[in-house]
Order: structure tokens, then sequence, then C-alpha cells
């Protein structure tokens, strides 16, 4: 496969264990080396500025895509321009082909404050967009953010003081779904629950530590250079694969509970399936691609399907063989058992008609009558069809 060069472009894997820089050291040319070939990743690197100080806050840069957010957009990007972060701060947003009031808001936010900076993504699509707001960033913390999410006051402060502290290539923390509507909040309870997305710590918490992919996630610029940035040609799946091509590279994903980022929901059922049958779609991709990713929670669902399936199935063919064969084994017997019941039904009918209604009661009288119609019609039944 020949080589691609600018973001998006994955790299091969390696198991040496990179040293960080000290974060706002000033940044070399990255080398990219892909399928054998090397190619040098220029689009990527950011804008000449002073590099920082050890001892000072590093710049951080916000990039946020965004599609049709409308709804949530300007209270995500107001928590971000308001974070407690003593550092430089920027928002770059990366603007998809909306049809609602994005663009309108986002063009607002940005004339209200400098610090927000808008790029085209004509694409729409995330990784793609993603890579635009990188190559446009200034800093070398880069904090990935969606235009739904919505992050703590700390956030930021908290990410970086666990970049330098883990020296991490990418930390990152829960993924804390949260409705705003019945159904929103009914998914919510799901998106929380072992049960209903497994024990990954990103969504159901855990200890912090190493771990292969977290929500969103707060990069060192230089390891999103070394791996060539998001791979545009994956539609969804992308923090994950990115992720998994950091580690290959010998560098650490960090896991930590303080990171919490609320998440909206999908707000309908019809929404909520695409979303999840493209994460299954893409998966599957993830899995083609990094064969040595599969795990046997991947397949719990298609194998539940199968097995729903095969016991569908076989209920079916339970109950059409039951009907074939007792109608056979009735066919057979009826004419025994009508015999039968015809003579109790006589011998009882026969009997003094002084006696029955002396000693009999109402509903006594009529059971040999009710029997003998019911037997009658279920066995006519059958030779009717």
């Amino acid at each position: 496969m020949a080589a691609r060069s600018g973001p998006g472009v994955p790299t091969g894997p390696s198991t040496v264990r990179r040293e960080p820089r000290p974060i706002g050291a000033a940044t070399p040319r990255e080398v990219c080396h892909h399928a054998g070939s090397t190619t040098v990743l220029t689009a990527m690197s950011p804008p000449q500025r002073p590099a920082a100080e050890p001892g000072d806050d590093p710049g951080v840069s916000i990039v946020v895509p965004v599609l049709n957010e409308e709804r949530h957009l300007a209270v995500a990007v107001t928590q971000l321009v308001a974070q407690h972060y003593a550092g430089p701060l920027e928002v770059v947003l990366a603007l998809g082909p909306s049809t609602d009031r994005t663009d309108e808001i986002a063009e607002s936010l940005a004339a209200a404050d400098d610090r927000v900076r808008l790029v085209r993504n004509p694409t729409g699509r995330t990784p793609a967009g993603l890579n635009a707001a990188i190559a446009a960033a200034t800093y070398d913390v880069v904090v990935r953010v969606d235009g739904h999410a919505l992050v703590p006051d700390d956030y930021v402060a908290v990410a970086v003081e666990t970049l330098r502290r883990t020296g991490a290539d990418n930390v990152g923390g829960m993924m804390a779904a949260e409705g705003e509507t019945p159904f929103e909040d009914a998914v919510a309870c799901a998106m929380t629950s072992k049960l209903g997305v497994g024990a990954a710590s990103f969504h159901v918490g855990g200890d912090e530590g190493p771990a292969p992919t977290v929500y969103l996630g707060v990069f060192r610029r230089e390891a999103l250079e070394r791996v060539g940035g998001y791979d545009e040609t994956m539609v969804r799946a992308q923090d994950w694969e990115m992720n998994y091509r950091i580690r290959e590279t010998g560098g650490l994903v960090w896991f930590t509970p303080r990171m919490r980022v609320t998440y909206r929901p999908r707000p309908s059922v019809k929404a909520l399936a695409r979303q999840y049958v493209d994460y299954g779609r893409w998966r599957r991709e993830v899995v083609r691609r990094h064969p040595d990713t599969v795990s046997a929670r991947y397949l719990a669902a298609p194998v539940a399907v199968v097995a729903i399936a095969a016991g569908t199935v076989a209920g079916l063919a339970g109950l059409v063989a039951g009907l074939v064969l007792g109608e056979a084994a009735y066919i057979k017997l009826g004419p025994a058992y009508l015999a039968t019941t015809r003579v109790l039904v006589s011998k009882r009918s026969t009997a003094p008609i002084k006696e029955v209604n002396e000693s009999a009661s109402s509903g006594e009288r009529g059971t040999a009558r009710r029997s003998w119609a019911v037997s009658s019609a279920w066995y006519g039944a059958w030779h009717i069809r």
C-alpha cells in the first residue's frame, strides 16, 4: 500500500516505550512511518509560538468537531472557555455542513470571545474535523471534546496535571451519560451499566491506571503527530483506533475517574439505533485492521443474536412437529376416544329420568351433554382441516 501524507495516516506498530518531552517544549518536525515508507508530517505542525517555561502551565487547544449541535453548542463552549486554568487556552470549532443554526451560534460565540476560532470541515466527518482543528491549533496540549459534551470547570487542569504526573500521551476519564428527557434518561441508565455496555472503565468507572482507550482524550501534540493524526477513513471508532496506534508506537493511554464528562444520549430510538449500528459496523473494521484487538466482549452481541435465532427456529420446528404428530395421533386414537365417550354418555343419559332429576344438580345434568359436544367438535375440527 502506498504511503499517504498528512493527517489521518496510521503508522506501523512498535513496542518501544517512548519518553515524552516536557509539555510546552519546542516540538521538532515529526516523521511518520507507514507501511515501510516515510512521510514527513507538515500539515499538523503547529503555528510558531514561544515555548513555555518548565514551571508554567502549558497552552491548551480544545478541538471540537461540530455538526447539527444547536441544542448544546452554546452551553458546551461557554463551559470550555470558563475553565479554571491558569495557562493560555483556545477553542477551535471544526464546522461541518450543519442544517440547523449551528454555524450561526458558532459565529456568535467566536465574535464574543477571541479565544474561540472557527475552521471548516466540508465532509462533516468527525476525524476530518478533528484533524482540521488540530492543524489550526496553537498549543502543545490538545483537548478533544464533542459539541454535545459538558465538561467540569477543572477538566483541563486535572488533565494537564495527570499528563505531567504519569508521562502519558493521552489521558481521559468517564463518559457520564445524563439525559434531558425520559427516553434519554433510560438510555443513560443503560450506558452506565455493565449489563448495558460492558465493564469498560470510561463507561462504568474504575481505578486510575493504564487503559486501552478513554473517552475523548487530552493529548500531547507530539503523540498525535507521531501517529499521523486521526485516521479519516474511520468514520466511527476513530478514538479507539487512535489510542491503539498510540499504544503500539510506545505511548501510554491513562484513565482517571477524576476527568468526568457529561454526555447527552441520542434523543430518539431512530438516532440511537443508527448510532449503535455504526458503532458495531466500525468496531468490526477495527478488528479487521487490527486482529489482535478482538475480545470475547465484542463477540457477545453476535453470539446472543445467533443463539436467539437458533432458539426461535428450534421452537417453531418443535411446534410444527408437535402439531403434525398430534394430528396423526389423534386421527388414530380419536375414534376410540369418541366411542368411549359415547358409551359413558349413553350410560349416564339412560338412567331413569326421575333419578336424574331428583339426585343430580343442574350443573351435573349438563356435564354429559357438554362433554359429548366438545369431544365431537374437537374431533370434527381435525378432520375438516
